[in-house]
């Protein structure tokens, strides 16, 4: 037996038998490595980095908006001159403090809604939780077949190529990609099945009944800010029909899934 062949074959000049000892530790080491393999593994963004970094935009925005008013008090017509005037008209250093104070609590407002609606990832070998606005989806490692970067959206697919979570995703891809790759899913960096979309357009022939009507309303809904979650129940409403939809700007796509 050649050197590059005896790894693992452990001490043999003991008879040929491991000391239990040295057996112990190896079946206790080999369980250690099933169990960290096994374990979930959480993507999430920073809050704090999410919290910090608006905070410091509201802390530029207030320390600029008293040179902005005394900018525009000096034009003979500007747009928010009232605003201006009034917070020109407050003294320093109050007016200063002030507008900090200000930008700060509006970065704080807004970056804690950014953390509420940033997506965070489980990922194990048993299951795959996708949780967006303390909503969370679960998934069985037999219901994901693939795991799909498409654009800025993360997707997952079923074994009949039906979709069965899409979400806007601003985490790091490569740390996804070793996640689910680490714990034995499928990865693809493109939507295996994006040649088969369509553009929808009102009245189109091709769709299931009720279909359109669904697509009408969804494209109602995203034309509101406030209604996103109407437009996500819609598109659950759709996969019960077997369409898949994808959006692309104010545009919506479609195809039918491969259900036998």
């Amino acid at each position: 037996m050649g050197m590059g062949d005896m790894r693992g074959t452990g001490d043999l000049s003991r008879k040929g038998r491991p000391v239990a000892g040295e057996s112990a530790g190896a079946s206790a080491g080999a369980s250690a490595g099933a169990s960290e393999r096994d374990a979930a593994v959480v993507v999430a963004e920073s809050a704090w980095v999410l919290v910090l970094f608006w905070v410091g935009c509201g802390v530029v925005v207030g320390w600029l908006a008293p040179l902005l008013a005394d900018w525009l008090v000096t034009l003979p017509w500007a747009p928010l001159d009232g605003p201006a005037e009034l917070l020109s008209s407050v003294p320093e250093p109050g007016r200063t403090i002030g507008a900090l104070g200000v930008g700060v609590l509006l970065g704080l407002v807004v970056g804690f809604l950014a953390v509420h609606e940033s997506l965070t990832v489980s990922v194990s070998r048993g299951r795959v939780v996708l949780t967006v606005r303390d909503t969370a989806q679960e998934f069985g490692c037999d219901e994901v077949d693939l795991v799909v970067r498409d654009g800025k959206q993360l997707v997952l697919l079923g074994p009949d190529g039906m979709e069965i979570a899409r979400d806007d995703c601003h985490l790091t891809w490569q740390r996804l990609s070793d996640a689910f790759v680490g714990h034995g899913y499928r990865w693809a960096d493109e939507d295996p099945y994006r040649e088969e979309f369509r553009r929808w357009v009102p009245g189109m022939p091709g769709l299931p009944e009720g279909a359109d009507a669904l697509l009408r309303a969804r494209a109602a809904a995203r034309e509101k800010d406030t209604s996103a979650e109407d437009a996500r129940e819609l598109r659950r409403e759709l996969l019960r029909l077997g369409v898949v939809v994808r959006d692309e700007k104010k545009r919506q796509y479609w195809r039918m899934s491969r259900r036998p």
